[in-house]
């Protein structure tokens, strides 16, 4: 019996925001994954270790969560104004796919530090001390994110004091600003904020009921509801979503039928095939709860609560692009999330998730009858973990 040996393959494995990838630089894949298609995503999937019956990804640098599921391919941008492109894969963990629909907002605190320290920025624009600066494309929804990267002795920081719930330990502070969030404009979900034009709408789901609903694309695209609404107070931990099979289906099912109502897919069959967007969350105004790591937040410390669903399950935390859709959808007066944090006009928000807290900033501005937010700001970490290569076997992809 013949036996095919394993490649090596240059990686990078690191912990951006609340979510953990293995980073490529586009130059360093074989020449058949160098481009979009199914040689690439073999080698994604064989890399993160699906797809996997048992879905615990043992086989692969997965860890058996959607936080901790993903890859990152980096290189030179060759578009104006841009210092890198910035594709994002969400690999399915039972499933034999990856999903190139949306970005990872959390992620997206790791591509400056990677760019800079993997020869991808000019070494002319990195500051022996002080701030560096990277414009990156996100490839994935056709946007660009700006990064704001501390550097010391000529290199990237990624200790320091910074720190995150949802996150254990401090780090260095990486600002992102998420330029035009609303504005779809190469993706695939349409040019408006509001697909349906409306910012609040009955999002009929057959089987489960009909619900209020605010459908935006901003960041992310996203469904919000309201938590009373679907029997819940929106103080819910993982355990309780996760561990309830007809909760999860009801949550996919919301998930399937928003999807068509706002152009992102013409049935819902589609669905499946399409995880990791749009995102369904469900708001709730501040009460008290305990945090997942025993923090209690006490309901003056959040201006709503927030929990969201990811590939199927609760989030332990909240994804960085979900966190843009509820700043804008904060700053816009009217919407289910504008309404949670007690209405009126406002430039920033902080949430409760299951972990903690987050505060994110937009600014919205009504022009000619049509919402429009300029930038989402908000502030992650990023640590590398571990560099070196990955292995997969040679006939894997």
């Amino acid at each position: 019996m013949n036996h095919v040996p394993q490649i090596k393959i240059p990686a990078t494995y690191i912990r951006g925001g609340t979510s953990k990838g293995v980073f490529f630089r586009l130059q360093d894949l074989p020449a058949s994954a160098q481009q979009p298609g199914a040689a690439r995503d073999a080698l994604l999937m064989r890399v993160i270790g699906s797809p996997d019956p048992y879905g615990k990804q043992i086989d692969g640098m997965g860890g058996a969560t959607s936080s901790t599921s993903k890859t990152v391919i980096l290189s030179k941008s060759g578009r104006p104004g841009h210092d890198v492109d910035y594709l994002f894969g969400q690999v399915a963990i039972d499933s034999a796919f990856v999903d190139w629909s949306g970005n990872c907002g959390n992620l997206s605190a790791a591509v400056g530090p990677f760019a800079i320290s993997n020869g991808l920025i000019d070494p002319d624009r990195v500051p022996m001390n002080g701030t560096c600066t990277v414009r990156i494309w996100q490839a994935n929804i056709g946007k660009t994110i700006i990064a704001h990267v501390t550097i010391t002795d000529g290199q990237v920081q990624e200790t320091g004091d910074f720190e995150l719930d949802g996150v254990t330990f401090p780090a260095a502070e990486v600002q992102l600003e998420f330029l035009d969030p609303a504005d779809e404009g190469e993706g695939d979900a349409g040019g408006s904020m509001f697909p349906t034009g409306n910012l609040v709408d009955d999002l009929e789901v057959p089987g489960v009921g009909t619900f209020k609903a605010t459908m935006i694309n901003a960041g992310i695209p996203a469904i919000f509801l309201n938590a009373e609404d679907i029997g819940y107070t929106g103080a819910e931990l993982q355990d309780a979503i996760n561990s309830d099979p007809k909760a999860l289906a009801m949550f996919e099912t919301i998930r399937a039928h928003g999807a068509v109502r706002m152009g992102l897919i013409k049935h819902v069959d589609e669905a499946a095939k399409r995880q990791h967007t749009p995102k369904v969350a469900f708001v709730a105004t501040p009460r008290d709860y305990v945090a997942s790591s025993g923090k209690k937040v006490a309901a003056g410390d959040v201006d709503l609560l927030v929990r969201a669903m990811s590939m199927g399950k609760l989030h332990h935390a909240m994804m960085g692009t979900a966190a843009v859709a509820i700043g804008t959808a904060a700053a816009v007066p009217g919407t289910l999330v504008n309404l949670a944090a007690g209405g009126g006009e406002r430039t920033a928000v902080r949430f409760g998730h299951p972990s903690g807290t987050l505060r994110v900033g937009a600014e919205a501005k009504l022009i000619d009858g049509e919402w429009s937010v300029t930038k989402a700001i908000m502030s992650r970490s990023a640590r590398v973990l571990m560099e070196g290569w990955v292995r997969v076997p040679g006939d894997a992809f």
